[in-house]
Protein backbone atom coordinates (compact mmCIF):
# COMPACT_ATOMS: atom_id res chain seq x y z
CA UNK A 1 0.00 0.00 0.00
CA UNK A 2 3.31 2.69 0.81
CA UNK A 3 4.59 1.78 -2.22
CA UNK A 4 1.43 2.54 -3.71
CA UNK A 5 1.39 5.47 -2.59
CA UNK A 6 4.84 6.85 -2.95
CA UNK A 7 4.25 5.48 -6.57
CA UNK A 8 1.31 7.59 -7.06
CA UNK A 9 2.95 10.83 -5.57
CA UNK A 10 6.18 10.25 -7.67
CA UNK A 11 4.08 10.18 -11.02
CA UNK A 12 2.28 13.12 -9.51
CA UNK A 13 5.27 14.62 -9.76
CA UNK A 14 7.08 14.23 -12.97
CA UNK A 15 3.41 15.07 -14.48
CA UNK A 16 2.45 18.55 -14.64
CA UNK A 17 0.02 18.19 -11.76
CA UNK A 18 1.68 20.25 -8.98
CA UNK A 19 0.80 19.56 -5.36
CA UNK A 20 -1.39 22.40 -4.96
CA UNK A 21 -3.85 21.23 -7.20
CA UNK A 22 -3.97 17.74 -5.71
CA UNK A 23 -7.52 17.05 -3.78
CA UNK A 24 -6.48 14.03 -0.57
CA UNK A 25 -9.36 12.98 1.23
CA UNK A 26 -8.71 10.52 4.64
CA UNK A 27 -10.72 7.87 6.36
CA UNK A 28 -11.11 6.15 9.51
CA UNK A 29 -12.50 3.04 8.91
CA UNK A 30 -12.43 2.04 12.85
CA UNK A 31 -14.58 4.84 13.13
CA UNK A 32 -16.71 4.55 10.18
CA UNK A 33 -17.39 0.85 11.39
CA UNK A 34 -18.14 2.23 14.81
CA UNK A 35 -20.93 4.78 13.61
CA UNK A 36 -22.44 3.20 10.66
CA UNK A 37 -25.82 2.13 10.95
CA UNK A 38 -25.50 -0.57 8.71
CA UNK A 39 -22.89 -2.16 11.95
CA UNK A 40 -25.34 -1.62 14.47
CA UNK A 41 -28.36 -3.92 11.98
CA UNK A 42 -25.30 -6.38 11.33
CA UNK A 43 -24.73 -6.26 14.90
CA UNK A 44 -28.92 -7.18 16.12
CA UNK A 45 -28.80 -9.87 12.99
CA UNK A 46 -25.62 -11.32 14.51
CA UNK A 47 -27.34 -11.75 18.09
CA UNK A 48 -30.49 -13.32 16.78
CA UNK A 49 -29.13 -15.61 14.61
CA UNK A 50 -26.23 -16.57 17.49
CA UNK A 51 -27.72 -15.86 20.45
CA UNK A 52 -29.91 -18.72 21.09
CA UNK A 53 -27.17 -21.23 19.74
CA UNK A 54 -24.73 -19.42 22.54
CA UNK A 55 -27.55 -19.77 25.67
CA UNK A 56 -28.13 -23.20 24.77
CA UNK A 57 -23.88 -23.36 25.00
CA UNK A 58 -23.73 -21.59 28.29
CA UNK A 59 -26.32 -24.02 29.77
CA UNK A 60 -24.42 -27.17 28.75
CA UNK A 61 -21.22 -26.09 30.16
CA UNK A 62 -23.30 -25.49 33.07
CA UNK A 63 -24.99 -28.84 33.24
CA UNK A 64 -21.42 -30.17 32.65
CA UNK A 65 -19.65 -28.44 36.00
CA UNK A 66 -23.07 -29.89 38.07
CA UNK A 67 -22.06 -32.94 36.16
CA UNK A 68 -18.62 -33.03 37.43
CA UNK A 69 -19.06 -31.80 41.14
CA UNK A 70 -21.38 -34.60 41.42
CA UNK A 71 -19.32 -36.95 40.10
CA UNK A 72 -16.24 -35.77 42.44
CA UNK A 73 -19.21 -35.81 45.14
CA UNK A 74 -20.13 -39.18 44.68
CA UNK A 75 -16.70 -40.90 44.05
CA UNK A 76 -16.23 -42.06 47.58
CA UNK A 77 -19.31 -43.98 47.40
CA UNK A 78 -19.23 -45.93 43.71
CA UNK A 79 -17.11 -48.72 42.46
CA UNK A 80 -14.66 -48.82 40.57
CA UNK A 81 -16.79 -50.03 37.07
CA UNK A 82 -18.84 -47.03 38.36
CA UNK A 83 -16.46 -44.55 38.32
CA UNK A 84 -14.67 -45.93 34.91
CA UNK A 85 -18.32 -45.65 33.30
CA UNK A 86 -19.16 -42.00 34.95
CA UNK A 87 -16.10 -41.11 33.68
CA UNK A 88 -16.20 -42.48 30.65
CA UNK A 89 -19.72 -40.27 29.94
CA UNK A 90 -18.28 -37.92 31.40
CA UNK A 91 -15.49 -37.98 28.98
CA UNK A 92 -17.43 -38.49 25.75
CA UNK A 93 -20.21 -35.11 26.90
CA UNK A 94 -17.01 -32.91 27.32
CA UNK A 95 -15.79 -34.34 23.76
CA UNK A 96 -19.35 -33.42 22.38
CA UNK A 97 -19.47 -29.70 23.64
CA UNK A 98 -16.01 -28.78 22.69
CA UNK A 99 -16.75 -29.89 19.02
CA UNK A 100 -20.24 -28.07 18.95
CA UNK A 101 -18.65 -25.09 21.07
CA UNK A 102 -15.87 -25.37 18.00
CA UNK A 103 -18.57 -25.40 15.23
CA UNK A 104 -20.38 -22.62 16.89
CA UNK A 105 -17.09 -20.25 17.12
CA UNK A 106 -16.76 -21.23 12.88
CA UNK A 107 -19.61 -20.21 12.28
CA UNK A 108 -19.63 -16.73 13.85
CA UNK A 109 -16.49 -16.15 12.69
CA UNK A 110 -17.68 -17.12 9.01
CA UNK A 111 -20.40 -14.78 9.56
CA UNK A 112 -18.40 -11.78 11.44
CA UNK A 113 -15.96 -11.93 8.32
CA UNK A 114 -19.34 -11.76 5.71
CA UNK A 115 -20.96 -9.51 6.95
CA UNK A 116 -17.78 -7.21 7.90
CA UNK A 117 -16.53 -7.76 4.27
CA UNK A 118 -20.72 -6.41 2.54
CA UNK A 119 -20.04 -3.46 4.94
CA UNK A 120 -16.20 -2.55 3.62
CA UNK A 121 -17.15 -3.22 0.12
CA UNK A 122 -20.34 -0.66 0.88
CA UNK A 123 -18.12 1.80 2.68
CA UNK A 124 -15.65 1.75 -0.41
CA UNK A 125 -18.37 1.91 -2.70
CA UNK A 126 -19.68 5.38 -0.58
CA UNK A 127 -16.29 6.60 -0.59
CA UNK A 128 -15.51 6.26 -4.23
CA UNK A 129 -18.76 8.02 -4.79
CA UNK A 130 -17.57 11.01 -2.89
CA UNK A 131 -14.40 11.35 -4.33
CA UNK A 132 -16.08 11.61 -7.76
CA UNK A 133 -18.45 13.78 -6.41
CA UNK A 134 -16.06 16.06 -4.52
CA UNK A 135 -12.96 15.71 -7.30
CA UNK A 136 -10.56 14.35 -4.85
CA UNK A 137 -7.72 12.60 -6.40
CA UNK A 138 -6.32 10.65 -3.91
CA UNK A 139 -8.37 9.23 -0.72
CA UNK A 140 -6.40 7.30 1.75
CA UNK A 141 -7.37 5.16 4.89
CA UNK A 142 -6.06 6.74 8.29
CA UNK A 143 -4.19 3.65 9.17
CA UNK A 144 -1.16 4.60 6.56
CA UNK A 145 -1.24 8.27 7.27
CA UNK A 146 1.07 9.29 10.02
CA UNK A 147 -0.24 12.67 10.25
CA UNK A 148 -2.75 14.63 8.68
CA UNK A 149 -4.93 17.91 9.11
CA UNK A 150 -8.54 17.87 9.86
CA UNK A 151 -9.62 19.51 6.51
CA UNK A 152 -8.11 16.26 5.05
CA UNK A 153 -10.65 13.88 6.98
CA UNK A 154 -13.56 13.10 5.23
CA UNK A 155 -15.08 9.92 8.15
CA UNK A 156 -17.94 12.20 9.22
CA UNK A 157 -19.25 12.71 5.22
CA UNK A 158 -18.61 8.74 4.49
CA UNK A 159 -20.84 8.04 7.87
CA UNK A 160 -23.36 10.75 6.94
CA UNK A 161 -24.03 9.48 3.41
CA UNK A 162 -23.98 5.37 4.65
CA UNK A 163 -26.89 6.29 6.91
CA UNK A 164 -28.79 7.71 4.05
CA UNK A 165 -28.21 4.36 2.45
CA UNK A 166 -31.15 1.58 2.85
CA UNK A 167 -29.77 -1.85 3.46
Amino acid sequence: MKTKIALFLGLMCASNMSFADLKVGVINMNLVLEQAPQMEKAKKRFDQKFGPRGKILESQQKELQTLEEKLNKDASVMSEAEKQKAGKDFQNKIRDFKKTEQEFKEDINANRNEELGKLQRKIGEVASGIAKEEEYDLLLLSDVVVYKKEQFDITTQVVKKLSTIPE
